[in-house]
């Protein structure tokens, strides 16, 4: 069976690991977050916040895969398996049924500013054992920002 490595050991892959398990994660259950507020958004609003929940799915979704393949290119097996997401993930869920988009708005504005932190403490962490693995989280952390911007301005 084949094994794949990359140009990380010791220290410096179990950091870049856990960055973008970390990183995985929050970008997975984002994108579920985010279609399903998408699919229950009811209000005044509900046109240009539905859109905007799916752009921020796709970005997530879009975020995730380069994520997940880096961990692979630096001989990581990343887990996006929906029992290690729902142990593992630092965002708020959503109540069931209809969701006001006031609230949506609120709710994702405060989940992305938990995801924009974590993202740039990785950033950080990442800086010295893997600069490529940083740029990723770099870009990452600017949609997240740019994301978390737009919502805040509608609350």
């Amino acid at each position: 069976m084949a094994t794949i490595t990359g140009p990380l050991s010791g220290d410096a892959k179990n950091t870049v690991a856990e960055a973008l398990q970390g990183a995985l994660v929050d970008l997975i259950d984002l994108s579920l977050v985010a279609k399903q507020a998408h699919w229950n958004l009811i209000g005044p609003h509900f046109r240009p916040i539905h859109l905007q929940l799916d752009e921020l799915t796709d970005l997530a979704r879009t975020h995730m895969d380069a994520i997940a393949e880096r961990a692979v290119a630096v001989g990581v097996n990343p887990d996006g398996r929906s029992t290690t997401v729902a142990k593992s993930t630092k965002l708020q869920q959503l109540e069931s049924g209809w969701l006001e988009d006031g609230k949506v708005v609120a709710t994702i504005t405060d989940l992305l500013d938990g995801v924009s932190k974590r993202m740039h403490e990785r950033v950080r962490a990442t800086d010295e054992p893997d600069p490529v693995t940083q740029d990723l989280l770099i870009a990452v952390a600017q949609d997240i920002d740019k994301q978390h911007w737009m919502f805040q301005a509608q609350s």
